[in-house]
Parts: C-alpha cells; sequence; structure tokens
C-alpha cells in the first residue's frame, strides 16, 4: 500500500495497477484526480442536479469494476470520460421515455400541458447557457461539452467519441451555430 503522498507521484496507469492489486489509496487518488474533469462533463451533458452527482459517482463504479480491462490505450481521463458520456447520454435516454409516459398520462386525463417557452428569462450567464445546451441534440452537446467545456482538443474529442476527426468538427461547427441562435435573444442579459 502506497501513503497519499506517494500515490500523488504516481502516474494514472500505475495507480490502476496498484489499484487492481487492491491498494484502496491509489484508487482514492484516480477518483481525486479525475473527479471534477468527469463531473463537469456530466454537468454539461444533463445539467447539475442530483441525477448528475449520481452518474458522477456510478462512472468510478463502473471503472472499480472492470479496471482490469483499462488497457492504457487511451489516457485514464478519456476512459472516464467516456464512460461519464455514455451513462449521461442512457440518463438523457431515461428523461426522454419518463417525459413521454407523462405527456401520454396528461393527455389521457385531460389536463394542460405548461407550454416550455413560458418559463421567465434568467438573467444569470451559465443558466442561459446550460438551458442552450440542453436544447442541443446530444450528438452535438457532446461534442460541445467535450471540446469547449472540458477543454479537450477536437482530436481527442473524436477519439472519446469514437468519431472521425471531420464529424467532429462538423458537429461542433453546428453546435456552436445551434448554441448561438439560442442565446442570441438573450444577448443584452449577457
Amino acid at each position: 500500500m502506497v501513503n497519499n503522498s506517494e500515490a500523488k507521484r504516481q502516474t494514472d496507469f500505475e495507480l490502476v495497477e496498484l489499484s487492481i492489486n487492491g491498494d484502496q489509496s491509489a484508487f482514492t487518488e484516480i477518483v481525486r484526480r479525475h473527479k471534477s474533469k468527469i463531473a463537469s462533463t456530466i454537468y454539461g451533458m444533463i445539467g447539475k442536479c442530483d441525477d448528475a452527482d449520481d452518474i458522477g459517482q456510478e462512472v468510478f463504479i463502473r471503472f472499480y469494476k472492470t479496471m482490469k480491462n483499462f488497457r492504457g490505450d487511451s489516457a485514464l481521463g478519456t476512459y472516464l470520460t467516456r464512460i461519464a458520456i455514455n451513462l449521461s447520454l442512457n440518463e438523457i435516454k431515461r428523461r426522454k421515455l419518463r417525459r413521454f409516459f407523462s405527456y401520454n398520462e396528461m393527455l389521457e386525463n385531460g389536463s394542460d400541458i405548461a407550454d416550455p417557452a413560458s418559463h421567465e428569462k434568467s438573467g444569470e450567464n451559465k443558466e442561459i447557457i446550460q438551458k442552450a445546451l440542453q436544447t442541443l441534440n446530444t450528438k452535438y452537446r457532446s461534442v460541445l461539452v467535450l471540446r469547449l467545456v472540458d477543454g479537450y482538443s477536437t482530436e481527442e474529442t473524436a477519439k472519446i467519441l469514437n468519431l472521425p476527426l471531420g464529424t467532429a468538427l462538423s458537429r461542433l461547427a453546428r453546435a456552436q451555430k445551434k448554441l448561438k441562435e439560442y442565446i442570441q435573444p438573450y444577448m443584452s442579459d449577457l
């Protein structure tokens, strides 16, 4: 077992090896190093909510259970981010399904459905941008979050999402255009 100061000097790959061999302090260091980037990715994909915190924990639980399969072909941060993106996409699908069933139930009961456009404008930049992100199709949102929020290069973004570089660039351009169109009415507030 390595102590905390020794763990901080280890590479990610060394920490994975130590974790596989049962060293809990090594796994704790992996979580410490990567939790903020993973949280940023998840918040960018689904917003800041209880589900986001649960997904963040699930990323590290999944990695812990399967870390023997980590070959080191990519950086550990990239690998964990891919897990975070996949779990976020699953949550988005679950939300759509819940909304669909909720919508159908309201129709069957004859209830009025609130107009989402009737929400008050928010003067806070973060909230406006978060709402704008949530309006994007997930294929555009994932590229935008990885590239502009998490700061991955375009090449890294393409690799994480298993996309050709040209597709990643195209989706990024479309995402930025759609984001700009959404934010345009709020420009006087920003």
